[in-house]
């Protein structure tokens, strides 16, 4: 009975109504409202009972926590308004595998008793008013996975005795008062952010943390000294943030290869980095070029250092705010960093050629004739497809050099550049003749992949190619004073790199916005299935008609079912396919070679949900009630994150 809109509250007798064997109770999602009625407690063989995401106003029964010692192996009351203490009776549920009980307004200590449940693999209380200190009995709970007691008013020491648990992955304790032992192991996930940590960070602690630790946050507390040169062990590292302490000294020799005071060159080659923050720290020299192969890199902070020279301007670079290099008096680069132009850089006016403005004038130019012969006269088996605007052929050139060549009108591509675009080799010209030659793609297509017999993406994989579909999106959208509008986002349109990287390509019907929010297009040109209902009503586009696009192509992504299936007839649509099955079993329609090629299902199931939950809000009827590719971007960059914290957790 999850996610139906229920109003109310529930009836006193509900008890009475269960079966003797019910084993599971799931009111999640509802406006549930009043208190959990006691006769809940007669459902003694229930093992799983759900009430998050309501409006309760009461507190924990102590009679249902009594009465279901012997059963009940989930309890999850959640986000429903719950307040008043933990009852101390919690410590009866001896079979009580995952408690969560986060984002309420649940005051006092947590419950010495919690330590009596050895069943237990996830605490999750964060987002309460928990006060004191942390009891010592949880270090009895050998089977502990998940301690996440975050956002409380927690104080004191972290136990000493915690190395005990040797089971725990993820500990979360940020946002509390809380100071630090160094007797921690076999964490995957380590989040001590704003505390009252004010000690130099020990080696010991270091050397406990080498082996698995993905993400570290020591973030806005008071550490002090120099980085251990432990820390450089940490070989699997994906997240580390020290911002906003007191640390001194230069970054240990063991994270890089060479030192000079300076944010080091050889800091590029942590190839997997997804966060790098450095903020607030007393940093100099110019920011490495290095930086710019960092490919997964998605959150960059600069901001409050000494750094000085040209910010770079390529990879991840060109996505970047302004604000993650803010408060560094040397920096200069364009005019949207919002610092000085650097000396002796021209600025960046119009390009003029008229098909290309990129730099064809400084690349060789190719003849009509050696088109010809790279492609054997256009024969069909060069032909690797046909786009909205014309067909794109495999050909090599004279050096060797492999080439996608594709015949076009390239008046779009004026001021298009970035790192997820397919880049544009060269280009031939004449009077009857435009062609462009581009980077050949030896991955095909997501189109390919998502539809092969022999081949699949795995989530991360298609998590991956979404993030760098829309940081191509965001930056046509937003990245100059005139919006371009795609018009055509699909799989075929998504090519893929040797390292399964996503560009995005064929800009044949691509629209220049100039000052208006939208503009009206008489000819039809996008693709059935893809396309905005404004844009194939009326003819009206605009930026949000894209993101309409990508929401469909999101759900392809994951499902892989087109639009166009001939299974989608009257009412049914994709769309409405994947907004049933959120309310159902979201596994239920999604690609069947994702749970035959993962192990977690539970922080699959996760991710999907909030995956799918995305899309929809791509796909709003309105334009107005679509979300700008802007919060697309960073909300599919926290649900990534938030995949890899519960695998790693795990």
């Amino acid at each position: 009975m999850v996610s139906n809109d229920f109003l109310g509250h529930l009836p006193s007798n509900i008890g009475s109504l269960f079966l003797p064997n019910l084993q599971v109770l799931t009111l999640g999602n509802n406006e549930l409202s009043r208190t959990i009625p006691n006769s809940i407690l007669n459902a003694l063989e229930l093992i799983m009972l759900d009430l998050s995401h309501n409006s309760f106003s009461s507190s924990i029964p102590e009679a249902i926590v009594g009465n279901l010692s012997t059963s009940l192996q989930r309890l999850y009351l959640y986000d429903c308004n719950i307040k008043g203490n933990i009852p101390e009776e919690i410590g009866n549920l001896s079979n009580l595998i995952d408690l969560r009980l986060f984002h309420n307004e649940l005051g006092g200590p947590v419950p010495t008793t919690i330590g009596r449940l050895h069943m237990l693999q996830g605490l999750v209380l964060y987002g309460n008013r928990l006060k004191g200190s942390i009891p010592y009995t949880l270090c009895h709970l050998g089977s502990l996975d998940t301690l996440s007691l975050s956002g409380n008013e927690l104080y004191g020491h972290i136990l000493a005795c915690i190395d005990n648990i040797t089971s725990l992955r993820t500990l979360d304790l940020g946002f509390n008062q809380l100071n630090l032992t160094d007797n921690i192991t076999s964490l995957r996930t380590l989040d001590l952010g704003f505390n009252q940590l004010t000690f130099s960070i020990p080696s010991s602690l270091w050397r406990l943390l080498i082996t698995d630790l993905l993400l570290v946050d020591f973030s806005s507390n008071s550490l002090n000294g120099p980085l251990s040169l432990d820390i450089g062990n940490m070989n699997v590292l994906r997240a580390l943030d020290f911002s906003r302490n007191q640390i001194i000294g230069r970054i240990p020799v063991t994270i890089v290869n060479r030192l000079d005071g300076s944010i080091p060159t050889s800091i590029g080659e942590l190839v997997s980095l997804d966060v790098l923050d450095l903020s607030y720290n007393n940093l100099y020299g110019e920011i490495p070029k290095s930086l710019e192969e960092l490919s997964y890199l998605k959150h960059l902070n600069l901001s409050f250092n000494k750094l000085q020279g040209e910010i770079p301007s390529r990879g991840q670079f060109v996505h970047f705010p302004a604000t993650s290099f803010m408060s560094n008096n040397g920096l200069c680069s364009e005019a949207r960093m919002q610092v000085p132009p650097c000396k002796g850089k021209k600025a960046i006016g119009i390009r003029i050629l008229k098909y290309v403005s990129m730099a064809v004038g400084l690349m060789r130019r190719i003849s009509h004739q050696e088109i010809i012969r790279a492609t054997k006269g256009f024969s069909a088996n060069s032909l690797l497809g046909e786009g909205s605007f014309g067909f794109v052929y495999k050909g090599t050139l004279l050096e060797g050099t492999i080439v996608a060549i594709k015949v076009l009108n390239l008046q779009v591509l004026r001021n298009i550049r970035h790192w997820n675009l397919v880049k544009i080799i060269t280009a031939c010209c004449n009077m009857d003749f435009k062609a462009l030659v581009l980077e050949y793609m030896p991955n095909g297509n997501l189109d390919m992949w998502l539809y092969s017999e022999n081949r699949c993406l795995n989530m991360l994989q298609r998590l991956n190619i979404m993030i760098d579909v829309a940081t191509v999106v965001e930056y046509l959208h937003l990245g100059y004073t005139t919006p371009t509008i795609h018009c055509d986002l699909k799989p075929t349109n998504v090519l893929l790199d040797e390292d399964m990287v996503g560009y995005v390509a064929d800009f044949g019907i691509a629209k220049l916005l100039g000052d208006g929010v939208s503009l009206t297009q008489t000819m039809t040109l996008a693709t059935i299935g893809y396309m905005a209902p404004e844009y194939g009503y009326e003819g009206l586009v605009s930026t949000r008609g894209d993101v309409y696009s990508y929401g469909i192509l999101l759900m392809e992504t994951f499902t892989r079912k087109k639009p166009t299936d001939d299974m989608f007839t009257g009412e049914m649509s994709l769309k409405s396919l994947v907004q049933e099955s959120l309310a159902l079993s979201i596994l239920e329609v999604v690609d069947a070679n994702l749970l035959i090629n993962e192990n977690d299902y539970a922080a699959m199931e996760k991710c999907l949900l909030s995956t799918m939950g995305l899309a929809l809000h791509c796909c709003a009827d309105l334009p107005k009630q679509r979300i700008g590719i802007e919060n697309v971007l960073a909300t599919l960059n926290k649900i990534k994150l938030k995949f890899l914290k519960d695998l790693t957790g795990r």
